[in-house]
C-alpha cells in the first residue's frame, strides 16, 4: 500500500491536465459569434428593406451560408484536431 501523502502529488497532476484541456479551447469564438448581429435588424438595414421582399430574402440566405460556413469550418478544426492528438499521442 502506498503512502497517502504519494496519491496528492498526482490527483494534482491530473486535475491540472483536466484544467489545462478546458483552457486551451478559451481564446476561440464561437461559430454564432462570427455573426453578432440579429438576422432581422441586420438585413432591415434599418428599415430601408421590407421583410419578404427580394432583397431581404436573399440577404437572409446570405446570412444562413455564412453561418453554415463557420460552424462547417469549427467543426472541421475539431476534427482536424482530434486526428492529429490520435496520430501524435506522444508529442505535447
Amino acid at each position: 500500500m502506498r503512502p497517502r501523502f504519494a496519491r496528492t502529488p498526482l490527483v494534482l497532476l491530473l486535475a491540472a491536465l483536466a484544467l489545462a484541456a478546458c483552457a486551451s479551447r478559451r481564446g476561440e469564438a464561437p461559430p454564432e459569434a462570427a455573426l453578432p448581429q440579429d438576422d432581422d435588424a441586420f438585413c432591415q438595414s434599418g428599415g430601408k428593406v421590407k421583410i419578404g421582399s427580394p432583397d431581404y430574402v436573399y440577404c437572409r440566405k446570405e446570412r444562413d451560408a455564412e453561418r453554415n460556413k463557420a460552424t462547417s469550418r469549427a467543426d472541421q478544426k475539431q476534427r482536424d484536431l482530434a486526428d492529429f492528438m490520435m496520430n501524435h499521442p506522444y508529442q505535447p
